[in-house]
């Protein structure tokens, strides 16, 4: 099984929602996703924000945010993340931004690349990947690293419920 699946698997069974804000993966994560039976079930959608306007005026990313440090930032991630969240309705939202190059952006060099996922209770992570390789191997492995970022979300959140059920043990 393949982590989207199995990422699909594990928000079916929390009946929970997922959606989707891509920049340098230009919809890539939400083909991945919706490359497996049932997607349906809880991938609400996606928005692919390639131009860094859009980051702002569509997945509400602070406008001073973006000017003063660029699309290619952590905390741009974060609110693409909980923006797209935010505007399709979803229990989760997932996000990438990066470069993929061939040429830097931002002042940042070649496989600088964002992944962060938001959701309930406040939760939100966000993590910096320095990666290696072509334009396309950089994109494949963004994709890969958002949706594991998520998934090892959800897994620490039901190991925190289960200590909680058990009384902290």
């Amino acid at each position: 099984m393949n982590e989207a699946a199995r990422l699909l698997r594990l928000l079916t069974e929390r009946d929970q929602t997922l959606a989707v804000a891509e920049s340098l993966t230009g919809g890539l994560v939400a083909a991945e996703l919706t490359s497996v039976p049932g997607a349906s079930r809880v991938f609400r959608g996606s928005v692919t924000a390639y131009a860094t306007e859009l980051k702002g005026v569509v997945l509400g990313v602070d406008g001073t945010l973006l000017a003063e440090r660029g699309a290619v930032d952590p905390e741009v991630a974060q609110q693409m993340a909980a923006g797209v969240r935010e505007l399709l309705g979803a229990s989760w939202g997932i996000a990438t931004t990066g470069v993929a190059g061939p040429d830097p952006q931002d002042g940042k060099p070649v496989g600088t690349v964002y992944v962060s996922a938001v959701g309930p209770s406040g939760s939100n992570k966000t993590v910096a990947l320095r990666l290696n390789g072509d334009r396309a191997e950089i994109r494949k492995e963004s994709v890969r690293s958002v949706l594991e970022l998520l998934s090892s979300e959800l897994r620490k959140d039901e190991r925190a419920q289960d200590t909680e059920q058990n009384g902290g043990i």
